[in-house]
């Protein structure tokens, strides 16, 4: 079709083509310029590309040891999953092959934004789905809603997604600039800038202590505290030159010392983890989900979580076990399942991943009630 609209009619209008935002140099640099990588349905041949170089396309997620979920967590024709964390929807889509139309996915996440894209993407095919804005700690109330006592699987895919970390807008990622922001669920009031504006030189150097095993943890909080005093942090750029200042580096000597030692982590890496994580609370969120979890599972249940730092990893390794011994569960993953090396080629991402699993005893007595007295129903 050429600029005008061939349908027969001499009256007819010249078609209006909005143009795309233009770009320096050849390939654009910045998230909002990667027009392609926003709409993979018309470009295919961009999402191999990237894949090919070990790259994640611009707002999308690809789901971290896929296989290996399903194979522990062997969802069946007729079973209730709960995905705690829907996000892009990878491991959802391959639950609902597994359970098919006599079963149901119900989808929860606290990103709003990400929650109605994978809505509108996972609705096209007529799932049995329902899509929950929520924090996996309300998981008894949703199954309250859904009116069902409990369900088969419990799926929770931990930490931040791809989305969220190459969106500069979400301040997630010390690879962008922009304003430090972190939270997942915008209903949240306090942003990363106002904890880092906030909290006590005591209390930010225990987070990043406790929540990141920062080496460097009271000079950074020193310098944190030293550098508000005089303006107000609320960049990533900012937060990033201080971490840089209090390990005796430049941007440019981190990135000639980064080119011998590939893989090597960024000195602003573990400073930031830890005020995400302080932000959003995962990890009390994370405990109250395994507090509830074997309450919300029908008998011969399965629970498996994807974590990606230790101290997520040992809450839920610690729980299992111990609920193991208790009776609670029949039985649990001894050791974490991570990526194969081929995987982490695809997918540098997932390379710090860690996956747990566990069943519950198959004669637990099936009058338990899915929300106890006491339970939270948060959302």
């Amino acid at each position: 079709m050429n600029e005008f609209e061939q349908q027969g009619n001499s009256e007819q209008q010249p078609a209006k083509h909005q143009r795309r935002h233009r770009y320096s140099g050849t390939h654009p640099k910045h998230f909002e310029e990667k027009y392609k990588e926003h709409n993979l349905a018309a470009h295919p041949e961009m999402k191999e590309h990237l894949r090919a170089k070990g790259k994640t396309p611009a707002g999308s997620h690809i789901p971290v040891l896929l296989e290996e979920v399903i194979g522990c967590l062997r969802p069946k024709p007729g079973e209730i999953v709960v995905d705690c964390t829907v996000g892009y929807g990878g491991h959802a889509s391959e639950f609902l092959k597994h359970i098919g139309p006599a079963g149901k996915l119900i989808a929860m996440d606290v990103d709003n934004a990400e929650l109605e894209r994978t809505r509108n993407r996972l609705s096209k095919d007529n799932a049995p789905i329902s899509f929950y804005h929520s924090n996996f700690a309300g998981i008894a109330n949703v199954l309250k809603k859904e009116n069902l006592a409990g369900c088969d699987i419990i799926f929770a895919d931990l930490g931040v997604s791809s989305m969220q970390i190459d969106n500069p807008d979400r301040g997630m990622s010390y690879k962008h600039e922009g304003p430090i922001d972190m939270r997942m669920d915008d209903r949240l009031k306090q942003t990363g800038a106002d904890l880092l504006n906030t909290l006590s030189e005591e209390e930010l150097s225990k987070a990043f202590l406790e929540l990141a095993d920062e080496p460097d943890h009271e000079k950074i909080a020193q310098f944190i505290v030293n550098q508000r005093a005089v303006q107000p942090i609320t960049q990533t750029e900012q937060l990033i030159r201080i971490i840089f200042s209090v390990k005796g580096l430049t941007e440019k000597l981190w990135k000639k010392q980064n080119r011998a030692g590939f893989g090597k982590l960024h000195p602003a890496a573990r400073t930031f983890q830890a005020l995400r994580i302080l932000v959003n609370d995962e990890l009390g969120s994370l405990k109250e989900l395994l507090r509830i979890a074997h309450y919300c599972l029908r008998p011969g249940g399965r629970i498996g979580i994807i974590s990606f730092h230790s101290g997520e990893d040992r809450i839920v390794k610690r729980w299992f076990r111990d609920n193991v011994r208790t009776g609670i569960y029949q039985s649990a993953s001894k050791n974490p399942i991570v990526p194969r090396i081929k995987e982490i080629m695809l997918n540098p991402r997932s390379a710090s991943a860690k996956f747990r699993y566990a069943v519950i005893k198959s004669q637990e007595n099936t009058t338990t009630p899915a929300i106890p007295p006491g339970l939270t129903d948060a959302e």
